[in-house]
């Protein structure tokens, strides 16, 4: 089965999710707050561009993102950043947490297939072409 227009939908919402509760997180301000906050939200802004454009610095060195398990552990992450503070920041932080729980559950799934942007950059960890 392929899901691939379903996952680029919740990979671009949890990206905006991110991005969303990254600018909530920054406030009230102090320097732990800003740098988490900034962190999330480029986080927020990379998931979603990736949907659309896939440079080779990423599919090399961010190889993880290229997979359920390893999106699915860095989406719980980037969720766990998000959990103090404000109710909004709370509830964005769990649903990209579930979300990162049910990647990693799709892992074990063998009838679904990763989405086509997933499939690309597939080399198998950082395996060098020769």
């Amino acid at each position: 089965m392929d899901f691939s227009d379903a996952f680029r939908i919740v990979n671009l919402g949890v990206g905006a999710l991110m991005v969303i509760g990254g600018i909530f997180h920054i406030f009230p301000v102090s320097m732990t707050h800003v740098i988490v906050g900034v962190y999330v939200a480029i986080f927020g802004a990379a998931i979603a561009l990736l949907e659309f454009q896939i440079p080779p610095q990423v599919s090399r060195y961010g190889s993880f993102l290229f997979s359920f398990i390893g999106r699915g552990i860095f989406y719980i992450f980037v969720g766990s950043l998000l959990l103090e503070t404000y109710i909004i920041t709370i509830i964005f932080g769990t649903i990209i947490g579930l979300i990162g729980v049910a990647y990693v559950v799709l892992e074990f799934v063998p009838s679904i297939e990763p989405p086509q942007n997933m499939r690309e950059a597939d080399g198998g960890w950082g395996a060098e072409q020769v």
